[in-house]
């Protein structure tokens, strides 16, 4: 059906009124609100009208820019309710963990760490001499350990995270066969250059002046230090006790020395110690948070190695490590093995 042009006419002028008056009525509207806005009160429970106060009244303190010479004290809170662990290394006294240990009975280490008191120091193995890790490291050249409850061992970390001791990791350093099989040129080579050096135990030596090796070792103590390790003791950081291998880059004891002086470049801080296990206690440390760890060191001998250190405070800076729980070590760091632990804290008791 079709509209009269003339009806088309008269509803073409209501639809044009309509839309003129809406648009008059949207401009009162937003006059209206802004208007409004001037007599807004924002208060704890929300806003409202005040229609009592002047639109010139200023309500308040009217802002100024701060003097330049103004000082702004800033707090920085780095976490851990921020413990202040920039202050001199202590001495230490407390346990050591190895793999076998959580290998063979997990649940007797985890109930033998449950009954340690707060803050002791215990030390981890996390790499060992075959260069697999015994946790999920996210490093890309880093092969899990396939003998290890890999599970089990983060279990143990988060306990001992919760129990608040002092944490230490131990990894095999340049005694690394996986590493050494995937990077030959990193390696100490046989006299007769036909391959690698291998020691009685089937494992690989890797040469400490090699840029490969420096890089590789800081960065799994690096990756350790970022899973909230307090200190990370490079084990087998020495040359093997053997004449069939190559080594033609200058002093042993200076290439040691200068590898351990760029791991603790690449990897140091006032807040993490970097330790290094060592076979010769006139080791000359970095000048930085380090330690040196000596092993198989019989207790009647234990002032004997002291004097040869090159350190001040040998209480602190070496570490002996012990199987037994004999006092003879007591005057200086000892981590024992965690199978005496039950022995020496008894005789703290008495």
């Amino acid at each position: 059906m079709s509209i009269p042009y003339r009806h088309r006419r008269t509803l073409n002028r209501i639809g044009v009124a309509a839309l003129i008056l809406l648009l008059i009525f949207l401009i009162v509207w937003l006059c209206w609100v802004i208007w409004l806005q001037r007599y807004v009160v924002y208060t704890s429970s929300g806003a409202k009208l005040d229609f009592s106060q002047s639109s010139y009244e200023i309500s308040g303190v009217e802002a100024a820019p701060p003097k330049s010479d103004m000082e702004v004290s800033i707090f920085y809170n780095e976490g851990a309710d921020a413990i202040d662990t920039t202050k001199e290394m202590t001495q230490l006294s407390g346990y050591y963990i190895t793999s076998d240990m959580y290998k063979e009975n997990l649940d007797s280490v985890m109930l033998q760490v449950e009954r340690l008191p707060n803050s002791t120091p215990i030390m981890v193995d996390m790499k060992g001499p075959f260069g697999t890790f015994f946790y999920n490291s996210k490093l890309e050249e880093a092969i899990t350990s396939q003998s290890t409850n890999i599970q089990g061992v983060a279990q143990l970390l988060d306990r001992i995270n919760k129990k608040g001791f002092y944490k230490i990791a131990r990894i095999s350093a340049l005694r690394d066969r996986t590493f050494g099989e995937n990077h030959v040129s990193s390696g100490l080579y046989m006299l007769s250059r036909a391959g690698l050096w291998m020691d009685e135990g089937g494992m690989y030596w890797l040469d400490p002046t090699n840029a490969t090796t420096i890089n590789w070792i800081s960065s799994v103590v690096l990756e350790l230090k970022e899973m909230g390790f307090d200190e990370v003791l490079l084990d087998n950081f020495r040359f093997p006790q053997n004449d069939k291998y190559i080594f033609n880059n200058g002093d042993k004891t200076e290439a040691l020395q200068a590898a351990a002086k760029k791991i603790v470049e690449a990897c140091a801080s006032n807040k993490f110690v970097i330790s290094f296990g060592v076979d010769d206690p006139t080791f000359q440390l970095p000048d930085e948070r380090c330690r040196i760890y000596l092993t198989n060191v019989d207790a009647g001998s234990v002032s004997s190695m002291v004097s040869k250190v090159t350190f001040d405070d040998p209480e602190i800076r070496l570490v002996f490590l012990s199987e037994t729980g004999d006092t003879r070590y007591d005057k200086y760091s000892v981590m024992r093995s965690l199978n005496v632990a039950e022995e020496v804290e008894n005789r703290k008791e008495n």
